[in-house]
């Protein structure tokens, strides 16, 4: 099985879980990783390059999923919508999307990048895209779900056991993905607080509004 790899702070939780218990089981001779960005990867998936992954969430329409993905609760610090003349982060294709749905207009910045532009910018008028939808519908803001074309037993079993609060970051790794990134490993630590992983009820019923008003819109 093809595991595409979003390498962004995000899942640090998820890869740091994924690691360890892949390693004390069998399963690590059938994982093989791909790492990218998340609009690559939606092409990947689409094209069956590879079989699993954190797929953006207005590309995970009617595609096999487990209840899992990156969730934002209300505000994010990553995804960010600086106001000015239209530009879309090619690295994303659920930003670009929200910030229309949202008749938001402006520069889309998303991931570590942005999550370092928020730390060293406190001063600059800038707009969390996540916290826009959820003052707007109430609601949280599903940026991707973890889709599979196969082998979803393999995939339940690798995620069960998953509790983002009972994962240690270790900090080699901490130091590693801040001097990678630019942030710092207490912002790094206190941005992880903001991102969810479980699919519920208002995580479903958001992701649903999402893809309705991206139809709407004529995102396909």
């Amino acid at each position: 099985m093809i595991f595409a790899k979003i390498d962004f702070i995000n899942l640090l939780p998820f890869h740091i879980f994924l690691k360890k218990n892949i390693q004390s089981t069998q399963l690590k001779s059938i994982i093989q990783y791909k790492k990218s960005y998340p609009s690559l990867i939606n092409k990947k998936f689409k094209k069956r390059k590879v079989h699993s992954a954190f797929i953006s969430s207005i590309a995970s329409r009617n595609e096999k999923n487990l209840d899992f993905g990156i969730v934002a609760k209300k505000d994010v610090l990553s995804v960010l919508l600086v106001p000015g003349k239209d530009e879309k982060d090619f690295q994303s294709d659920t930003s670009n999307a929200l910030a229309k749905v949202l008749n938001l207009e402006g520069k889309v910045i998303i991931g570590d990048k942005a999550l370092k532009f928020y730390h060293e910018n406190p001063n600059a008028h800038f707009l969390d895209l996540a916290q826009e939808w959820n003052k707007k519908y109430n609601l949280p803001f599903v940026f991707a779900v973890l889709c599979f074309s196969s082998n979803k037993r393999i995939l339940q079993r690798v995620t069960k056991n998953f509790n983002k609060h009972h994962i240690k970051i270790p900090r080699y790794i901490l130091n590693q993905y801040s001097q990678r990134s630019g942030i710092s490993n207490t912002d790094i630590l206190d941005y992880l607080k903001k991102i969810d992983y479980e699919l519920g009820i208002k995580e479903k019923r958001s992701l649903k509004l999402f893809l309705k008003l991206t139809k709407q819109k004529g995102f396909k």
